[in-house]
């Protein structure tokens, strides 16, 4: 195949879905005719680290490796093999490995190693073993809990749709839910929400922006009794918070705890009121928080640097 075909194989009629890697995995047809492109090892400057996946089939892409010609190239030799007969053997993986800079012209100037797996020709029960692998790992994500599903919410929700995270999205009034929701994002239609933040995982995000100040108080005061919480937002302004911090004294929370309210939201130095815009900057301010937090690194050591290491169960 010429260079020409290969750019014809990976060219623009070939989609790339908002949805990541994982989801893509599960919303396969039986048939699995797709490649799982995973980064095993990666050294130096790199567009993503060790870990890293995508999912490739004949005609669509979910997630990415970083892009560029790299990526170019992972997804050629994903398509060509997908384009084989499958012969005796031919289940093993393949791995490549790119020096970015000499090889493919990438000022990253890192090296990675590639592995492709095709997943058609997997037994059911190795790919089931596999995909509940990759589902154990989901729970290393960082978990929001999002009250409110008006304006900024639905903005918000926008916002993080592409970003690895998972996302529980409450309020009473379910015909605000949007029909179609990303993969990581969960409804919950209920009139008792402060039973959700009983029932939340430990270490969870928090953010209440519900439409009755009397709700986001009666929120803010289970959050708070809660001592494990990683984070708690609450919209509003400067005011919003010195009328609330009264209040929640006289409720009995120590003037401590209330130091772990974060009211204002959002990044500084952003000062539009628009949904769009806070939904912007109380992303951008959850992404310091969990990039700190390295919730949002790779699940797998970088020592990992062969494909069956890195898959088994």
């Amino acid at each position: 195949m010429t260079e020409h075909d290969h750019t014809d194989c990976i060219g623009q009629q070939h989609a790339i879905t908002p949805l990541d890697w994982f989801s893509g995995l599960v919303q396969l047809p039986r048939e699995r005719h797709a490649v799982l492109v995973s980064i095993v090892d990666a050294a130096g400057s790199t567009p993503r680290t060790t870990g890293s996946r995508m999912l490739v089939t004949p005609h669509t892409q979910y997630d990415t490796i970083g892009g560029g010609h790299l990526e170019w190239k992972a997804l050629a030799m994903a398509r060509l093999w997908l384009a084989e007969k499958s012969t005796a053997g031919s289940a093993a993986p393949r791995t490549e490995r790119l020096a970015l800079g000499p090889s493919l012209g990438q000022c990253c100037g890192g090296v990675v190693q590639i592995a492709l797996e095709r997943l058609d020709l997997l037994d059911d029960a190795d790919y089931a073993a596999r995909l509940q692998q990759y589902r154990r790992c989901l729970p290393q994500l960082p978990h929001l809990y999002l009250f409110g599903a008006g304006h900024v919410g639905a903005a918000l929700v926008q916002v993080l749709a592409q970003v690895p995270c998972r996302i529980t999205w409450v309020d009473e009034r379910d015909h605000l839910f949007p029909a179609n929701l990303p993969p990581h994002v969960i409804a919950e239609d209920t009139d008792v929400p402060e039973a959700v933040i009983a029932n939340a995982e430990a270490h969870s995000y928090f953010l209440v922006m519900t439409h009755h100040h009397g709700l986001d108080l009666l929120l803010s005061e289970h959050i708070l009794r809660r001592a494990d919480a990683a984070w708690f937002g609450l919209i509003g302004s400067q005011t919003k918070r010195v009328n609330f911090e009264r209040r929640l004294q006289q409720r009995g929370i120590p003037a401590a705890r209330l130091e772990h309210m974060v009211c204002p939201i959002g990044v500084p130095g952003i000062t539009g009121k628009e949904p769009g815009v806070i939904a912007v900057a109380v992303a951008a301010q959850l992404l310091q928080l969990w990039s700190q937090a390295r919730t949002l690194a790779p699940t797998s050591p970088r020592k990992e640097l062969s494909i069956h290491d890195h898959l088994s169960p």
